[in-house]
């Protein structure tokens, strides 16, 4: 789905305008996970903080005050709320249009190393001359490691925590082979920490890329997750793959 808007910029010098195409890139159930998993995380990270070291106090008899288990309690829901989002865009993925397949780290092509090194050369020279109206390499390989990988890692770690509450119940027979297989409760807390340390500053770093790319290539890159649409002029060719 595309449609070709015009914007007065020096790359039309000759016409005084640029053409651009709009393409209709990230499907409504992409851009509903990124959202929920956005405030899931920010919920789960938050949350997580005050189990670590809570630094409320609270007035008056225990019985009267509920602060760490409400707080213990919006950590579960935010935590099974990210992995319902992680297994619905699991199915996108398979599912989904060819963008919510880009940047899958092909490691088995040539042509996905090329173009893994060649993006990395172009951040480092501050040059983003390749379009991807998806994800590239770079990015693809980044999510695949930051996301997937240390999104299951964190499931498999929280709920092996969340099992100790229920010795034999479903969750311990599920995941609780996690904890003696981290060495115990405490370290598999600590691998759990670890990772969402992990994550608060993979989030840092892809705000500072988005508003980058954003910013370098005029596409509509922040409100395409949004709207879904990104703009690219009539003459760039898409290198998503």
């Amino acid at each position: 789905m595309a449609g070709t808007v015009t914007s007065a910029g020096a790359a039309g010098a000759s016409t005084g305008e640029a053409r651009y195409r709009r393409i209709y890139v990230w499907q409504r159930p992409i851009r509903l996970f990124h959202w929920v998993n956005a405030l899931a995380i920010t919920a789960l990270f938050s949350t997580g903080l005050y189990i670590a070291s809570p630094v409320l106090t609270s007035t008056g008899e225990p019985y009267d005050n509920f602060v760490m288990g409400r707080v213990r309690q919006i950590h579960f829901v935010a935590a099974f709320v990210f992995a319902i989002a992680f297994m619905w865009r699991i199915y996108w993925f398979w599912f989904g249009n060819t963008y919510a397949r880009s940047g899958f780290p092909y490691v088995w092509r040539l042509a996905w190393w090329k173009d893994l090194f060649r993006q990395a050369f172009d951040y480092l020279r501050l040059d983003f001359g390749h379009i991807h109206l998806g994800h590239n390499a770079l990015a693809g390989l980044s999510y695949t490691i930051f996301i997937i990988a240390l999104g299951w890692a964190q499931m498999f770690t929280g709920f092996a925590m969340y099992s100790e509450s229920n010795p034999g119940g479903f969750f311990d027979g599920l995941v609780g082979w996690v904890l003696p297989l981290l060495g115990g409760s405490f370290r598999t807390h600590m691998w759990h920490h670890l990772f969402a340390w992990i994550f608060a500053t993979f989030a840092i770093v892809h705000i500072y890329i988005v508003i980058l790319d954003g910013r370098q290539y005029r596409n509509g890159l922040i409100s395409s997750m949004i709207m879904g649409r990104k703009f690219v002029r009539v003459d760039d060719e898409d290198e998503s793959g």
